[in-house]
């Protein structure tokens, strides 16, 4: 009858350790992470409330030690626009029209195939007042190069470009591709000079044959919209470049107004 209860007593202590276990790993992944570890991360975002930031699995706090960014400040009723690029398929010359017709300067982050092939409507970006910003020669996944010699050549080699193209130095604002990162990244793009540009509302854009419809852009970005978002959209989307224009309309009458990277990491 002893040894009896004792193996119960047993069996019920193991019960309450495993669900205390359990409770506690759930706690931990419900909760997402607030720091990075020097492992391989992805970019992700978790929205709780439609006009709030969403949380980022990585937080502000912790990015800024190293200059980086996800979102703006939360009292701004502000929007970052930014667009990723890594080929030209001819949305790009009415995006800038429409940003400009709305006078809205935007940040384009290009890859090295995109400068070599299109210096012109680089030149135009330029001169029209939006930034360029550095993403990377290759496109490569940066958190599986772990010496700082190969980190810094993806940059630093773009940006040589940039200056035979437009003769001036490259902004120094660096967005990762397709988010993978991790802390050392963030360390040796700080030590080059650069601000990490995240973001903190996109969509799925960037499949060429498999595009949204308009309603289904709007039913992401315009109940998602918060202020100080970094909003991260692919100019080589047909449906971007087809309902840009009423999406800025859209945002500017809800009463968002439009800053620069500048601005965000004054």
């Amino acid at each position: 009858m002893i040894i009896h209860m004792s193996k119960r007593k047993f069996i019920i202590i193991s019960i309450i350790v495993l669900l205390l276990a359990v409770f506690l790993i759930y706690k931990i992944f419900n909760n997402f992470s607030v720091s990075v570890s020097a492992n391989i991360s992805n970019w992700g975002l978790k929205f709780n409330a439609e006009g709030v930031a969403p949380m980022g699995n990585a937080g502000k706090e912790f990015l800024k030690k190293y200059n980086a960014y996800y979102v703006g400040e939360p009292d701004d009723k502000c929007i970052y626009l930014t667009f990723d690029a890594g080929f030209e398929n001819g949305n790009t010359p009415n995006i800038l029209d429409t940003l400009k017709a709305h006078d809205v300067k935007a940040a384009f982050f290009l890859v090295g195939h995109y400068l070599e092939k299109e210096p012109e409507l680089v030149k135009r970006m330029v001169n029209e007042g939006h930034t360029v910003g550095n993403h990377t020669y290759h496109h490569p996944d940066m958190s599986l190069i772990l010496d700082k010699e190969s980190f810094n050549r993806e940059l630093t080699s773009l940006e040589e470009l940039y200056k035979e193209i437009i003769g001036e130095d490259m902004p120094k604002y660096y967005r990762p591709p397709q988010g993978k990162f991790n802390e050392e990244n963030l360390k040796m793009a700080d030590e080059l000079g650069y601000n990490t540009i995240f973001w903190s509302l996109a969509y799925v854009d960037w499949y060429k044959n498999d595009q949204p419809t308009k309603e289904q852009a709007f039913n992401k970005l315009i109940p998602r919209i918060h202020p100080g978002a970094i909003i991260l959209l692919h100019s080589t989307s047909d449906t971007n470049e087809q309902i840009l224009d009423e999406l800025l309309t859209k945002w500017k009458a809800l009463g968002y107004t439009f800053k620069t990277l500048d601005d965000l990491t004054r």
